[in-house]
């Protein structure tokens, strides 16, 4: 695969073009800063956060941890974040994400039966107001992309417009093997607690 768009549902094979299966990924977060008109013309750049989270379920779909930029390595150090990212892209698109999920599965403890990708705006900053937000899942490091497998774009959708949290994809097992499923939902939560509860009640 390389660089497929997704869409809401979307279900894809941890599986390389030449077969080989996909034990370690990143999931990329990248966005700008907000671009405001000031009176006289005058352009006024409004730092935007965003945060990307990971929380894990066991099969009962109970939470066991949540990697954040408050915990940044699971306890079985599977699942790394890269830290927390305040401001966004000041002078445009530099091709670079702001934060980035590392995931190794094969160090992830047998109890975690499903990860979701979870999207924060910590201020408050509607999604659909923030330039070109989007993620993208890629092998490769935190400083290094080999291989981009997909992407989803958040700041196009209209639907996310007046919202600030969403549910960005699942990592689940099935069959013994893993895969990942696009949620794409907005959520109407405030904050990553919230949105947390809101997914263990509604898409898992």
């Amino acid at each position: 695969m390389s660089g497929l768009n997704l869409t809401k549902g979307d279900k894809l094979n941890l599986q390389k073009e030449n077969g080989n299966k996909l034990t370690s990924f990143c999931v990329g977060l990248n966005w700008g800063a907000i671009i405001k008109k000031g009176l006289f013309g005058n352009e006024k750049k409004e730092a935007v956060d965003l945060d990307a989270s990971a929380a894990l379920f066991d099969e009962n779909n109970q939470v066991l941890e949540i990697v954040s930029f408050r915990q940044l390595i699971s306890s079985d150090k599977a699942i790394k974040h890269s830290g927390d990212d305040r401001k966004g892209d000041l002078d445009g698109d530099d091709g670079l994400d702001n934060e980035i999920i590392m995931v190794d599965l094969a160090k992830l403890n047998s109890k975690v039966d499903k990860v979701v990708f979870i999207l924060n705006s910590f201020r408050g900053q509607d999604f659909a107001d923030i330039p070109y937000a989007h993620i993208r899942l890629y092998e490769g490091t935190a400083s290094q992309v080999d291989s981009v497998f997909a992407k989803f774009n958040v700041s196009a959708d209209p639907k996310f417009k007046g919202f600030v949290s969403m549910a960005m994809a699942k990592l689940y097992k099935h069959k013994g093997e893993w895969k990942i499923e696009t949620i794409g939902e907005p959520t109407k939560d405030k904050n990553l607690e919230e949105t947390v509860a809101t997914i263990q009640r509604s898409y898992l």
